[in-house]
């Protein structure tokens, strides 16, 4: 039986508030690490990090748009690189622009091309992203080193993989069946069609999703060690203080 107006609208509810918690519980981490490991010098005038977090999400946006089909994946798992000016921003600016960068990307990024995923796809990219970038962001306001830096995205990317894999199966496919009307068996036979050992939700996390989550915390960790202190000489030169 198709589900009644009253209950999509309460499934629809449901899975707002359910966003609304967790940007919540995001926002409040970012701020109580910040307040924890921020350094002082790493501080902008309010004016200069607006400016700096909103250049930073419009380039983060429309590298969101500009995404690439996996081999190994269903077609909604598609690669972006949209995590690499959000990293560079919490890098320098600190946890909560790190959040705040990634928010306003998803934003700009609905009000630009909309929403294929009922959503639901611009949720996980939003707490998935967070999951890599602010584990990140404060493991290298603890170390600011380049040491530090390398060990800051290997952990972002070892709590993405895991946090991303486990949010999947747990929340996010099924919430995407339910509001997108599209049946479990359908997704898993599209993530059958690319891999044949995928046959199950697990099945589908373990060679779909861990992968997907790994091969970009990889290539987007790469890129910002290759371009941090580049981009940092170019937009974030300060005079020095006498």
């Amino acid at each position: 039986m198709k589900p009644s107006t009253l209950q999509l609208l309460q499934e629809n509810l449901s899975f707002l508030g359910v966003s609304l918690a967790l940007v919540a519980v995001i926002l409040l981490a970012a701020l109580g690490s910040e307040y924890l490991v921020m350094k002082k010098r790493h501080r902008l005038k309010k004016t200069r990090a607006i400016t700096f977090i909103a250049m930073f999400s419009a380039i983060a946006a429309v590298l969101h748009i500009v995404d690439i089909p996996l081999f190994f994946a269903p077609s909604f798992y598609k690669l972006d690189f949209s995590e690499l000016p959000v990293m560079i921003c919490a890098f320098y600016m600190g946890p909560v622009a790190g959040v705040t960068c990634e928010f306003v990307k998803i934003v700009l990024k609905l009000l630009i091309k909309g929403t294929s995923t009922a959503f639901v796809g611009d949720l996980a990219n939003f707490l998935v992203g967070c999951s890599f970038v602010l584990p990140a962001a404060i493991c290298y306001q603890a170390t600011l080193s380049k040491k530090g830096a390398i060990l800051s995205l290997a952990l972002g990317t070892a709590v993405m993989s895991v946090f991303g894999s486990m949010f999947n199966a747990w929340y996010l496919i099924p919430k995407f069946s339910e509001l997108f009307g599209m049946p479990m068996d359908a997704i898993i036979s599209m993530g059958t069609a690319v891999n044949s050992a995928i046959t199950s939700l697990p099945t589908l996390v373990l060679f779909a999703v861990v992968p997907f989550n790994i091969l970009k915390g990889v290539l987007v960790s790469i890129l910002t060690m290759l371009l941090y202190k580049r981009v940092e000489k170019v937009f974030f030169r300060r005079k020095k203080s006498a």
